[in-house]
């Protein structure tokens, strides 16, 4: 259902969505179900002419039972949730898989800045390939990405991949994602860190494995050429 307002562009956005949607198909059963009883009780225990108020402590067994039983459905819908988030957690944060290409991002007040490998597919070499709110990615291909913030709190969020990373200063973390979409997609700093805010947003470039070569060669001669 996410998916038809915003496009699912990585390997793991379908995962996210669906525990997304397990919670709120899970929450929004519960929250009708007692609006529904709180509504019907209101009715069926209206005041009546000539009918006394009944005087109950809880305790009684016939009453006990319809806050337990829905107690213990809801602990089991709660354990469908915590197994789902772990699951999800572990595969999207913790079980990375091997990368075959990996980039540095780095936030600033207030823009992004992108280290993409060179021909030789390493960072920090001397054919890097850096781009401010510029980030161009090959599709289907498996990248770690390096973090780091050099002044206040960011938070690297692209949405089509389901992805949103802070980033603290003096802090370098690792995350990973695999596009699976070709296409223009924003990226945003999802954490408030000053008043330009509102204005740190950059443009992902997810390419086909020639439109990205194409981009590499331009990239790298164009860089060579100012140098």
């Amino acid at each position: 259902m996410i998916e038809y307002l915003i496009p699912q562009a990585s390997s793991y956005a379908s995962d996210i969505d669906n525990l997304f949607m397990l919670v709120v198909w899970l929450v929004g059963f519960w929250f009708f179900a007692t609006q529904g009883m709180f509504l019907w009780l209101v009715f069926r225990f209206r005041a009546k002419e000539g009918v006394p108020a009944q005087y109950v402590t809880g305790k009684e067994p016939h009453l006990k039972k319809w806050v337990t039983i829905p107690h213990a459905l809801i602990i089991v819908c709660d354990v469908f949730l915590i197994v789902g988030a772990v699951q999800v957690w572990y595969h999207v944060k913790q079980q990375m898989p091997e990368p075959e290409q990996t980039i540095r991002v780095t936030g600033q007040q207030w823009a992004w800045t992108f280290v993409h490998p060179g021909e030789d597919g390493e960072i920090d070499t001397a054919d890097d390939i850096t781009r401010i709110d510029e980030l161009h990615l090959r599709n289907n291909t498996v990248y770690h990405f390096i973090l780091e913030s050099q002044d206040v709190n960011h938070s690297f969020s692209i949405p089509v991949f389901r992805l949103k990373q802070d980033a603290l200063p003096g802090r370098v973390i690792t995350g990973w994602f695999e596009p699976t979409r070709v296409g223009e997609y924003d990226i945003q700093c999802a954490e408030m860190c000053g008043p330009g805010h509102g204005i740190m947003g950059a443009k992902l470039y997810v390419e086909t494995e020639e439109a990205h070569d194409a981009w590499m060669a331009k990239a790298t001669n164009s860089q060579f050429a100012i140098k």
